[in-house]
């Protein structure tokens, strides 16, 4: 894959406006965009940037984290807190992403997204407020391993490290994540599937491929 230089600025422009192509304000289509890519490349660093450049242009924009729709600690922690298989494919309640996000923007839906659901810290429903997102609004959804679920996304960005600067850049505390990561590159191979391709190995001068 050819990557090419770009600033965050610029790749946060050209993303926005891509998504004003996407839906226009006074459609009834809610773009969906999945900023995928582990912890420690910070995808949500850029769906915030691009949700901020969507409302400097008069669009709406609603920045979900899939941290937000964890499962409760019985259910995650079952086989241990460091179980790779279950941080794979069971600490994200899909179920509820799929209910509360979604299902409401699906054509004829009514743009009524619950933006988190449960806090991990306290291990209890978050109770949020229901956010409402209008027409033409875009839903901005980050977070790890993303691509694997059948989300019915509108475009795909995937921020990528390679697996030294994933490994330098993930927390000690974190390392035992890291074969789940593996497995994701092996089984989804999330670079060819996603529609843009960010690296970030240097925080500070990111390439893409659009």
């Amino acid at each position: 894959m050819r990557l090419e230089a770009i600033t965050w600025e610029r790749l946060t422009d050209t993303l926005a406006d891509r998504l004003l192509e996407l839906a226009p304000a006074d459609g009834g289509a809610w773009p969906r965009v999945a900023f995928d890519g582990a912890p420690a490349a910070r995808p949500g660093d850029l769906a915030e940037r691009v949700g901020e450049a969507l409302r400097v242009r008069g669009r709406s924009a609603l920045v979900v984290g899939a941290q937000g729709f964890l499962r409760p600690a019985s259910l995650r922690f079952e086989y241990g807190h460091e179980d790779v298989e279950a941080y794979y494919s069971g600490w994200f309640d899909t179920g509820a992403l799929w209910r509360e996000v979604f299902g409401p923007l699906d054509p004829g839906g009514t743009g009524r997204v619950l933006p988190d659901l449960w806090d991990p810290a306290a291990d209890r429903a978050t109770r949020s407020p229901y956010a409402q997102l209008p027409p033409g609004g875009a839903l901005l959804l980050h977070g790890p391993l993303l691509l694997g679920h059948w989300f019915p996304f509108d475009l795909t960005v995937h921020v990528r490290l390679s697996p030294g600067a994933l490994r330098r850049r993930t927390a000690p505390e974190e390392q035992w994540t890291l074969p789940a990561f593996e497995r994701y590159e092996a089984e989804r191979d999330p670079a060819s599937a996603a529609d843009v391709v960010v690296r970030a190995d240097d925080p500070r001068h990111p390439a893409w491929n659009g």
